[in-house]
């Protein structure tokens, strides 16, 4: 596919197996923005204050988000805690909940009743793994458990490893990979362990994440030699790679208020995700890291929708599709609430991208 020179594309709607919606008034106002980027369906983290960890706050949660868009479906996670015992993964499971997220404590926002044990929570993923729950990965470990010139996400990898060996029939998701060791790891276990790619780390690299409040995220974004393998990863045609943008909305003054380095991690991505992972693409291509024969119709509704609904379980084919054609639009300098009390940064603010519409 030429697709520098494509002018039109037209793709079955986007699953965004990685979202962070919030609460409240942000989540009011990053809700519409999830099909404005061309999902239909998202996966939801549960890092909230406080984080949900009944199935109870789970479904109260879900009944919110699809009160503001009827349309999106919303597939529903719980927080890994001491509380989220065998008998609620049971109870879970019969409520339709999708799986269970799993954050080391103190890694990243709102983590701070994460996990700093995963053998205590070795029943409750012989429970998952007997009711058919995905386990989702934060894959780092915190600074003081990474041995010098390892990154967190590469010292986390044995821990994947030693899981999947446990629980072989546990479908794992490693998220948010930005390693190409990452890559190797998932690609060395079985069928039962897949991982999500974001649109950023397609695009970004270190350099950029510790200079730029808005390219600061965790993971951090490592050297343009993982991001160049993880484009080619999302090329690669491997079902056990998709897309899940990772998109982490904060209020714009606290990412432009704060010291260098000190802003809270995320980059937000939402409304124009699906046009952001084909300009990560284009740039791609121009870098020389992949060729227009490496991008393909069926290469990109794989990444984007069809691998990513295979893992979970999901129909792959939807009665509407997404159409994306070349008008001149600009990615805009931030999202606002009506009333202007809140704004986020948008990522590659003022950079031309497809413009998306709808084909019911």
């Amino acid at each position: 596919m030429q697709l520098r020179s494509v002018q039109r594309l037209e793709l079955p709607p986007t699953a965004d197996m990685h979202v962070h919606l919030r609460q409240g008034e942000l989540m009011e106002l990053m809700v519409p923005t999830v099909r404005q980027g061309g999902v239909d369906t998202a996966f939801v983290m549960p890092n909230l204050v406080p984080p949900l960890t009944t199935v109870e706050q789970v479904l109260e949660y879900q009944s919110k988000l699809s009160g503001i868009a009827k349309n999106v479906t919303f597939l529903m996670s719980l927080f890994l805690h001491p509380s989220v015992t065998p008998e609620v993964i049971a109870q879970a499971a019969a409520a339709g909940i999708t799986g269970v997220k799993m954050y080391p404590q103190g890694v990243t926002t709102n983590s701070e009743s994460g996990v700093s044990n995963l053998e205590f929570f070795y029943d409750t993923f012989a429970a998952m793994e007997k009711h058919g729950l995905v386990l989702n990965l934060h894959g780092e470990v915190v600074e003081s458990l990474a041995p010098a010139g390892t990154t967190l996400e590469e010292a986390f990898l044995p821990t994947l490893k030693t899981l999947h060996e446990r629980f072989p029939q546990l479908r794992i998701v490693l998220e948010h990979c930005t390693t190409a060791a990452a890559v190797e790891a998932v690609r060395a276990c079985g069928p039962t362990v897949g991982a999500t790619i974001t649109a950023h780390h397609l695009y970004l690299t270190s350099d950029e994440a510790h200079c730029d409040p808005f390219a600061f995220c965790k993971p951090i974004p490592k050297k343009p030699t993982d991001r160049d393998t993880l484009v080619k990863t999302a090329v690669s045609g491997d079902p056990k790679f998709f897309f899940g943008s990772d998109s982490a909305p904060h209020p714009l003054q606290s990412k432009t208020s704060a010291a260098q380095g000190k802003a809270p991690a995320g980059v937000y991505t939402q409304p124009f995700v699906t046009q952001l992972v084909l300009l990560a693409l284009e740039e791609a291509i121009e870098r020389g890291v992949i060729t227009d024969a490496d991008v393909t119709q069926e290469k990109l509704e794989g990444f984007l929708s069809r691998y990513g609904r295979r893992f979970y379980k999901l129909p792959e084919h939807s009665a509407s599709e997404i159409v994306l054609e070349r008008k001149g639009e600009k990615i805009p300098a931030s999202i606002s609430s009506k009333n202007g009390s809140i704004e986020v940064g948008i990522s590659k603010a003022g950079t031309d991208v497809f413009s998306l519409t709808w084909a019911e």
